[in-house]
């Protein structure tokens, strides 16, 4: 593994890939230029941009970071992706052709599920998750692991692709779609970050890969400061219940807001006939809940081993950002020297602890 921290040279490679075996199958002598874009908020979690000088079909491509560091060459997978538009210009000496692509699960996307289709209750999650993959893409499967079974009958609506529908299937087993380093399909548990460990710590100092701009974005909007909960029972009446950040120290609370935003719970589930302190226990609960603020990151850096979804540590003490754990939830890599990644990440602090 090389030093990221220090000089290197670096160049690409690409290859057509047989979706079959995974294995590169020939080299693309041809590209010009790439773009690379993960993103967890995207169906699909990614696509790409490939310019070649030449004509692609429907083909699998691998992108690979060539490094060059005290003598010693790595290849480092940044991707696999299916190409699916092409773009033709022709300036008359010779064609050039742009291509956007997709990660993998664009062939879940793709088909719908048949209709009526239905898992039965107390059904493995993860081991028919992992077989319905396997069996409705060509590209390697990674089984997940998981005794969660299913408490009733999970059926398709109509409008369900097989993405869809397996998604909201593995999400009963709080588990997501992921991708490796090689864009094989991977089932990722989902973990709060708080228990996450950071796989990179990014700092300002001489050795930083980090670019010098940085932006912080958080969204005050919809962040209450008073919790009421209304419990109606046909047996015990009505009971009201009403709980106030009214904090000092607090960002969202009505001191510091200078009004009150207001979150109204009219159908409370419990388990039997609450006593009244539950019902305000419940209350002080949701508010300490919907008072996370969620504060986020975009920033550029040097390629180093990262992935959407991992967990890092920012210490970017001349932006006053200091000691902060975040989850990395996009990436947009481009294919050239010194392969820059704008990453955008996130944390969230809690702003009432009443």
């Amino acid at each position: 593994m090389p030093d990221w921290t220090k000089g290197m040279n670096q160049t690409f490679e690409y290859y057509e890939v047989d979706p079959v075996t995974w294995e590169n199958v020939r080299l693309l002598d041809r590209v010009t230029a790439c773009s690379i874009t993960r993103d967890e908020t995207n169906e699909t979690l990614g696509s790409a941009t490939l310019d070649a000088s030449e004509k692609l079909g429907e083909i699998y491509f691998r992108v690979y970071l060539v490094t060059i560091q005290n003598g010693i060459t790595e290849k480092f997978c940044l991707g696999t992706f299916l190409i699916q538009t092409p773009h033709y210009k022709y300036n008359g000496k010779r064609d050039d052709m742009s291509y956007d692509a997709y990660t993998p699960l664009l062939e879940l996307k793709d088909n719908p599920v048949p209709l009526g289709y239905f898992i039965p209750k107390q059904t493995n999650i993860m081991d028919v998750a992992y077989h319905l993959t396997y069996d409705n893409i060509r590209v390697p499967v990674v089984a997940g692991s998981s005794s969660d079974e299913l408490v009733t009958d999970f059926v398709a609506e109509d409008s369900d692709t097989w993405l869809t529908y397996l998604t909201s299937l593995i999400a009963n087993a709080k588990h997501s779609f992921s991708l490796d380093e090689m864009s094989r399909v991977i089932f990722m548990p989902q973990t709060d970050i708080n228990s996450m460990k950071p796989v990179w710590i990014y700092t300002d100092d001489n050795s930083s890969i980090l670019y010098p701009d940085i932006s912080q974005d958080r969204d005050l909007y919809g962040v209450p400061n008073v919790v009421e909960v209304l419990y109606s029972d046909s047996s015990a009446g009505t009971r009201y219940v009403r709980v106030v950040n009214d904090s000092p120290t607090s960002q969202t609370s009505i001191v510091a807001r200078g009004r009150e935003i207001i979150h109204r719970e009219t159908s409370p589930t419990f388990n039997g006939l609450p006593s009244a302190e539950e019902i305000e226990e419940y209350a002080i609960a949701l508010l300490r809940s919907l008072s996370t603020l969620e504060y986020k990151l975009t920033y550029t850096h040097g390629y180093c081993p990262v992935r959407v979804g991992d967990c890092v540590l920012l210490n970017y003490e001349s932006a006053g950002i200091s000691n902060v754990k975040a989850k990395v939830i996009s990436q947009n890599i481009s294919c050239q020297p010194g392969c820059p990644v704008e990453e955008t990440a996130v944390y969230t602090i809690n702003m009432w602890e009443g």
